[in-house]
């Protein structure tokens, strides 16, 4: 199994730091250089490949100046994202192999058009398609794009843990908790997190088997989900449910 450390950057970014057994490591969406380049000499690790998951600068920013520091490294990123210095495009249905372990592409487009994430090692890293309690607005791509890339996630495994690339979760669930009050999984994980921030502590990783009870962007088939956004669409399918709970959060 292969360890994960975070690195926070920005405001609330995570850089995910992937450390097999002999001191080297990659990274996933180096947003920021500094702060890895600091963990990485403060640990004595030797960076070897990046991992990209779409084109948005607090994802990319740090590429090139981590690329001048490690003049071999691998950067793997989308095909269909612009995204500079890439040594390899990847795009869904690819398979890529990270110290022994293999990775699946998956194509995961709605944010950006070419939004990918990266599943292996009982781990998904999601970029800023899914995240705890929530997940990422539609920039690019259409809503049936974004429900379908949440769709392939929600056909992983359940223990499958969860990186993604932001700490949104508490502003997250007080939107769950407006969409579905009632959900008792939900009330206790909001409890949960509401700790663990006072103590400035993460909360992530989440896990699929977590987010399939207290995500609303999960359960669009969910009578109490469809039932909160009764006064937004005249649809139940589960495509306008996902579109009408989107647009609310958008504004929310």
């Amino acid at each position: 199994m292969l360890q994960i450390k975070s690195i926070p950057a920005f405001n609330d970014n995570y850089i995910w730091l992937i450390q097999n057994s002999d001191n080297r490591c990659a990274v996933v969406d180096p947003g920021d250089a500094n702060p890895v380049l600091a963990y990485l000499e403060q640990h004595g690790l030797t960076l070897d490949t990046i991992l990209i998951t779409h084109h948005h600068n607090d994802h990319t920013g740090g590429i090139r100046e981590l690329a001048k520091h490690y003049l071999d490294i691998e950067i793997i990123g989308p095909s269909h994202d612009h995204v500079p210095y890439l040594t390899q495009n990847v795009s869904g249905g690819d398979q890529i192999e990270l110290f022994g372990e293999r990775f699946w592409v998956l194509g995961l487009p709605g944010h950006t058009l070419g939004h990918i994430g990266y599943a292996g090692d009982g781990k998904l890293f999601c970029g800023d398609v899914l995240f705890s309690a929530g997940c990422g607005r539609v920039f690019e791509g259409t809503m049936e794009q974004m429900f379908t890339s949440l769709e392939k996630i929600l056909a992983l495994p359940e223990e499958t843990e969860v990186y993604c690339a932001h700490e949104y979760t508490a502003s997250n669930i007080a939107f769950a908790i407006a969409v579905e009050p009632n959900n008792e999984q939900l009330q206790i994980y909001r409890d949960e997190v509401i700790r663990l921030r006072a103590q400035n502590k993460s909360t992530i990783p989440t896990t699929l088997r977590r987010e399939k009870w207290i995500n609303p962007f999960l359960r669009t088939r969910e009578a109490s989900v469809i039932k909160s956004v009764t006064n937004r669409t005249t649809q139940n399918d589960p495509i306008s449910i996902f579109t009408a709970l989107r647009e609310w959060k958008n504004d929310f």
